[in-house]
């Protein structure tokens, strides 16, 4: 877009001055006021002058209207009519005792320019030209207009309290007039002007980090400063330092830091061994990823004298290595996790340490700190114990490899895996039992070539090689969080770090409870936890493989709050457990470090640690994982967009995944691939939004789109700046769009693709 002087154009924002305004020989303003800036300074008037009335005249001549009297006398009869302000006499006017009042929120900006401010969870609506280019996050005080019949309340920014401190990314563009950033963000339309010769190196074309500097009142783009050149638009490094940048999350790491990594040393000493419990003769192995390098647990297995198991879970000891304070530490404890994207892992901790001295590779002596479990056949624990070793390990699985020897039952360690295997089946049955939820949905997957290309897409399954991991990494968390939060009577717990899951949203679960029962379905939305989760576990495992599948499933996940990190421990819903933490990823989660450091002070006789500091370092680390989420789930759509662009024109069939009121998001069956098809390309209506039922209504067809209908679409648009599919949906019954005519499409065709995959999700 191009900027612009208000000054010379058609205002964005009023002039703060109304002084400012050209003057004709009276010394009159001579320049037509629009009816919105007149309406506003009438207003403020009225407001300032704390409710004395004033006829047409008077009012004219305090905002400078002196040559638009009869505006002024149409403007005051009109608002006056609307209960805007009142009139107290025949021809004076004054505020209303109810006309507005000032707040304190929170600025949304959206590049559609439907600006507006966050106060107490409602929203508000914001004009530009009452915004004072607040931008998004930032901390405002407003005054917003008293409600009246038939108008939505508005507000105007007064001040802008805390300026969230924030960048933009986008493109950079330089010419013989100057240079400018086109920014990808969302939360601004307007374009970022630039000094020519700071660009630190960038040309047109690349993508670049800025930040704003300025933004004037009468000047509609802010000016801004370089904070650093990602690259050229369109490379898949670039891309993917753009998003991880987007969310403010690092995209490299600090050389300090790396190097006081690698000034650590092993340190596995004879000293250190006594020190610790030794399971190096113990059959040990890990299994993980095919990818994966870090390797941060591992399990042990050994049938003891009375015929039970001894299972030992063994946690990479990654708080021996980092001390309290350190850089290393500071970094991670800011950084608070690994971050996933679809083709890279961005390491919380320097590689010298996560796939190096801390990752459990096999046939190398390593320290942990473990979970040590006795358990019975039935898979109940006799005996616990949690406390420092050393391991080495014998074997590293990948979970295919483990999953061939349970399939098979042939192998090496096959034994050792099925023992753990039917151990893991029974704790995951019991679970169950007690009324922890069963979500089990495909992760969706790519295969990339080496410039980051996506080639194929494919499906993450869970199959038991992964389940009998899990299981025994919620074994131990649990263990850890009973071992500091279950005390006598009587006394009190030490602060603690949990992960806590709190109940769902009732009106959700209620909602839900109403949608599922018109398909035959019972849930209790009410009563104890195990009856209301046992019903939610009924009615996901009876819904599969029925149309309505996606749809319930969805709302169920949509029901459940998120789980965090806190000192207050309100257990864990979904697992259905009073005590859970974090215990076993140190080496990728910043919250398990800090439990560590917690075990070992409460078993040194430590004091209870500090409450709030600790709460503070949770609250961090739970913003710091959303924030990690957020990333990778933009990197799959990235590539996802990437990976249809190829196939504009294609037709495949899907599912409604969601229901917005500016259109209906579809997932396709074959890829999971999702994209919008938008409320105004469904031409043969107009629909109406009910968010309740998640659904489109047509007023005149009554033509109805709704949370997990089957549908069929056709690839329209691929935008890989917004990350962003569009479909054309394609229907027999109510919309008329056509398929679009194909045009040099890759595969030249225009027919529904042969659908790969089959199974139920």
């Amino acid at each position: 877009m191009q900027c612009y002087n208000f000054k010379t154009e058609e205002p964005f924002r009023l002039p703060s001055n109304p002084n400012n305004m050209k003057k004709n020989s009276t010394g009159r303003s001579s320049k037509r006021m629009r009816k919105g800036e007149l309406q506003d300074k009438i207003l403020a008037f009225l407001e300032k002058e704390n409710r004395q009335s004033f006829n047409y005249k008077q009012i004219a001549f305090a905002i400078d209207a002196q040559d638009f009297r009869m505006d002024v006398i149409n403007l005051l009869e009109e608002l006056a009519a609307n209960d805007v302000i009142q009139e107290v006499g025949l021809g004076r006017y004054r505020a209303p005792a109810n006309r507005g009042s000032e707040n304190v929120g929170v600025f949304i900006r959206r590049s559609n320019g439907r600006n507006a401010v966050l106060i107490d969870d409602e929203q508000i609506m914001v004009a530009e030209r009452n915004s004072m280019h607040a931008l998004n996050g930032d901390k405002v005080r407003v005054m917003i207009s008293a409600a009246r019949k038939g108008v939505e309340p508005e507000a105007r920014v007064l001040e802008i309290l805390e300026a969230k401190d924030q960048v933009f990314i986008g493109e950079l563009v330089v010419d013989r007039n100057g240079a400018r950033m086109i920014p990808d963000s969302k939360f601004l339309a307007a374009d970022i002007i630039l000094n020519k010769t700071r660009l630190k190196g960038g040309k047109s074309g690349d993508k670049a980090i800025a930040r704003i500097t300025l933004w004037k009142d009468e000047e509609m783009c802010p000016r801004g400063e370089i904070v650093d050149i990602l690259g050229k638009k369109g490379d898949n490094n670039t891309e993917m330092h753009a998003i991880l940048a987007e969310f403010g999350l690092p995209y490299k790491y600090p050389e300090n830091v790396e190097k006081a990594a690698n000034r650590i040393d092993a340190g596995i000493t004879t000293e250190e061994v006594a020190k610790r419990e030794d399971f190096r003769e113990i059959t040990t192995f890990t299994i993980d990823p095919r990818d994966a390098k870090d390797f941060d647990d591992a399990l042990s297995i050994r049938t003891l004298a009375n015929g039970n198991y001894e299972v030992g879970v063994h946690i990479a000891d990654v708080t021996h290595y980092v001390t309290p304070g350190s850089v290393i530490d500071k970094e991670a404890q800011a950084r608070a996790t690994s971050v996933y994207l679809v083709d890279r892992t961005i390491p919380m901790l320097p590689e010298h340490l996560s796939n190096g001295i801390c990752s459990l590779r096999p046939d190398e002596e390593k320290l942990t700190f473990s979970a040590i479990f006795e358990m019975d056949k039935k898979a109940n624990v006799v005996h616990s114990r949690i406390g420092r070793t050393v391991i080495k390990s014998n074997r590293r699985f990948t979970y295919e490899e483990a999953q061939e020897r349970i399939e098979s039952g042939s192998g090496d360690y096959a034994s050792e895996i099925n023992t753990l295997n039917d151990l893991a089946k029974q704790l995951r049955q019991r679970r169950y039992e007690n009324g922890a939820l069963e979500f089990d949905r495909a992760e969706v997957r790519f295969e990339i070539d080496e410039t980051g290309k996506p080639l194929k897409v494919y499906f993450k399954e869970s199959k038991d090689a992964n389940k009998l991991i899990e299981e025994f990494m919620l074994l131990a968390n649990i263990a850890v969080a009973e071992k500091i939060g279950k005390v006598p009577q009587g006394k009190k717990a030490k602060t603690f770090v949990y992960r806590v899951h709190d109940t769902p949203d009732s009106e959700k679960l209620a909602n839900l409870s109403s949608i599922a029962s018109r398909f035959g379905f019972k849930i209790n939305a009410e009563g104890r936890r195990t009856e209301v989760n046992k019903s939610l576990n009924r009615m996901l495992r009876d819904v599969k493989g029925r149309g309505e599948e996606t749809m319930l499933s969805m709302l169920a996940i949509r029901s459940m709050a998120k789980a965090i990190y806190t000192t207050d421990n309100v257990g864990h819903y979904g697992l259905a457990v009073p005590f859970y933490t974090h215990f076993t990823s140190p080496i990728r989660r910043y919250p398990d470090m800090m439990v560590h450091r917690l075990l070992q002070r409460y078993a040194d006789g430590g004091r209870s640690t500090d409450r709030l500091k600790l709460e503070d370092q949770c609250k961090h680390s739970s913003d710091m994982e959303q924030l990690s989420a957020n990333a990778e789930r933009a990197s799959i759509r990235y590539k996802q967009v990437e990976f249809m662009k190829d196939r504009l024109g294609e037709i495949y069939d899907g599912v409604i995944s969601g229901v917005t009121e500016w259109g209906i998001y579809v997932e396709l069956d074959e890829n999971m691939c999702e994209g919008l098809v938008p409320v105004r390309d469904l031409a043969d209506d107009y629909y109406d939004y009910d968010e309740k039922n998640y659904c489109l209504t047509g007023r005149k067809s009554h033509q109805r789109y709704t949370l997990g209908d089957r549908v069929k679409v056709q690839v329209a648009r691929a935008d890989l700046d917004k990350k962003q599919l569009d479909f054309t949906l394609i229907s027999d019954s109510g919309n008329p769009n056509k398929p679009l005519k194909v045009q040099n499409s890759k595969h030249g065709r225009n027919q529904p693709r042969q659908k790969g995959r089959k199974k139920n999700r």
